[in-house]
């Protein structure tokens, strides 16, 4: 039995939804970040974690991308060209997306307010928006980052550009991105995940 210990309102949620993806049955905790919970998994107290049985795996694209070469879904094979070019996208993702928007969430609320910048959101919001036109130019016409077939760091782009929509408002023109966002959140595992989340209590 899969176990997932983590809110949906964190990272966490990537992991929800691509368990829905594979639709595996799974336990939950709904654990906080720095939680006593989150603690006991991981010594940063950063969540999600997640069980495999007896095995623990920490960090939600390590997660991810686990259980999709586990399942043999929504990923392209080790070793190919096609996977080196699915993995430059989720570094893009990391990279360009969602460093800006953890940056501007620790210049928010995480950080220690002697340590915040009052400069963090516009600079950060400067940096996410230039990281959507580099995903632009690279998705062109595909349905997906990769051609036709979902895979991993569409969840993860995704998640991000949600974040950026739902949290800090930073929204995509009309056009390309916004399509591809508003397809990728019309798959049935994203609708059941994000009820999930919904119902979720927040984290704080």
């Amino acid at each position: 039995m899969y176990k997932l210990i983590g809110s949906p309102k964190s990272r966490a949620f990537r992991v929800m939804w691509m368990l829905e993806e594979l639709d595996e049955e799974y336990e939950h905790d709904n654990a906080s970040p720095r939680s006593p919970e989150a603690l006991a998994v991981n010594p940063s107290a950063k969540v999600p974690a997640f069980m495999d049985g007896e095995e623990l795996i920490i960090d939600s694209v390590a997660i991810c991308q686990y259980l999709a070469d586990k399942h043999g879904k929504f990923t392209h094979k080790a070793g190919t060209v096609e996977r080196a070019k699915q993995d430059s996208f989720t570094h893009l993702a990391l990279d360009e997306l969602d460093g800006a928007l953890w940056w501007a969430a620790k210049n928010s609320f995480v950080l220690p307010e002697d340590l915040r910048s009052d400069k963090a959101a516009a600079a950060c919001e400067y940096d996410y928006k230039r990281g959507l036109a580099h995903l632009q130019a690279r998705l062109g016409d595909n349905r997906f980052v990769t051609g036709d077939e979902f895979t991993v760091p569409d969840l993860i782009i995704a998640h991000c550009m949600g974040w950026g929509v739902n949290v800090m408002k930073w929204i995509p023109p009309k056009g390309p991105l916004r399509d591809y966002l508003a397809r990728v959140r019309e798959r049935p595992a994203f609708e059941t995940a994000w009820a999930k989340r919904e119902a979720a209590p927040n984290m704080f």
